[in-house]
């Protein structure tokens, strides 16, 4: 990759893409998902238009089966055969990328590195600019990849259950940076999902994911520092990063892997889950 010192070794530019379309070994995910308040189809934007060579991956539907909460991270197993029908392999360079830039392209990119693609980078700027500055695109219908092999090698320690995040919020064991908006967080704003408690969980410094970028891409390495520990979280501790449905957590999550924080994981449930249960404790307020 190019990244300089003070650019993440996460991501990779447009003009680093651009230069590199068509080459063996180098797959292109569009992860592109939305909220029912964006208004937004992913699936039928990416029929219409993509970045060539692009497969589609779905967050509704490469998700544990058996879960009843949204986005549920799959077994290895699962995840393993959904990626080689995309015709991702274990072993390429994959770059994941979404509409607006780092919304929920993230998410995958943590998935895919969850599982033992360890080339795996998010497209710093989205499509909506890549079109924007008159990039190539593909339009009409899209090819079908040729499978392909995806060997799972997959990392527990990336993701938190329910029973380890009780045992967090009890014994304050590490620290919970939580990426929904402040109005959420404090609880001023009732969650889009009905019937869920507003709030946050005890302990939770809120990072909003929208503070870590700018324009559709991830700030630089020295400013992701200063929002991370201006939102009061220690560095050099343990972190796990939690949102609305397990997708923007990911955004913290690709920012302090971004500075370098490594003993961090994504609670998959995230307030999905701890907000709508009658058993998990939620505060109201400031942090």
């Amino acid at each position: 990759m190019t990244a300089t010192p003070d650019t993440s070794p996460f991501v990779v530019s447009f003009d680093w893409l651009r230069s590199r379309l068509g080459t063996p070994g180098i797959r292109i995910v569009d992860a592109s998902w939305y909220l029912p308040t964006q208004n937004r189809d992913a699936e039928a934007e990416y029929r219409a238009a993509r970045i060539p060579g692009a497969v589609f991956f779905d967050h509704d539907k490469i998700v544990a089966p058996d879960s009843s909460l949204p986005h549920t991270l799959p077994d290895a197993a699962t995840f393993a055969l959904a990626a080689s029908r995309l015709g991702l392999s274990d072993t390429d360079t994959i770059i994941v990328y979404d509409g607006p830039g780092l919304f929920s392209a993230p998410r995958v990119w943590w998935m895919l590195r969850t599982f033992g693609a360890a080339n795996s980078f998010v497209l710093n700027g989205g499509f909506d600019a890549w079109k924007r500055e008159g990039l190539p695109v593909e339009t009409g219908a899209p090819q079908h990849p040729a499978p392909a092999t995806f060997t799972p090698d997959f990392e527990p320690n990336a993701v938190t259950s329910l029973e380890e995040m009780r045992a967090i919020v009890e014994s304050q064991g590490a620290q919970i940076a939580d990426a929904r908006g402040a109005g959420r967080f404090t609880g001023a704003e009732a969650e889009p999902r009905a019937g869920m408690r507003s709030g946050h969980m005890p302990g939770a410094r809120n990072v909003p994911f929208t503070t870590l970028l700018d324009g559709g891409k991830l700030k630089p390495v020295n400013e992701l520092r200063q929002v991370l520990e201006g939102a009061g979280l220690d560095l050099d501790k343990p972190i796990v990063t939690s949102c609305g449905s397990g997708v923007t957590a990911a955004v913290i999550t690709l920012a302090l892997q971004s500075v370098g924080h490594r003993d961090n994981a994504l609670y998959d449930g995230s307030w999905s889950e701890w907000g709508g249960r009658d058993d998990t404790p939620v505060v109201t307020g400031e942090a």
